[in-house]
């Protein structure tokens, strides 16, 4: 299979938001990035983990996946803001990977 279609970006107002949540897909996410983007994570059951995929150098170098363990069944993650040269694909959308899928769902956030 392949990664799941982009995500919509939700933007936070001041009057608040109730966030549209998606189910993750084992195969992986993405989402559009501007650098001002946050990814929220639920988790109903066992512990999992999820990597954001970091395409960018630092100084010629290649940099670390960011890696984040969501607990198991109260897990609740905000995650973020996306600096775009570090975790950006050419394509301006960030690639996001799970440990698991089942019982996950994610919205994506924008201030």
């Amino acid at each position: 299979m392949a990664r799941a279609a982009a995500s919509t970006v939700q933007q936070l107002v001041l009057a608040g938001v109730a966030p549209a949540y998606a189910a993750a897909v084992l195969d992986g996410n993405q989402f559009s990035n501007d650098g001002r983007t946050f990814f929220h994570v639920l988790n109903v059951g066992a512990e999992m983990t999820v990597t954001f995929q970091t395409p960018g150098l630092m100084d010629g170098l290649a940099i670390a996946e960011r890696t984040v363990v969501v607990p198991l069944t109260t897990g609740n993650k905000m995650i973020g803001p996306f600096p775009p040269d570090q975790y950006n694909q050419t394509t301006g959308v960030v690639y996001v990977d799970w440990t698991r899928a089942t019982d996950v769902s994610f919205a994506v956030v924008r201030k």
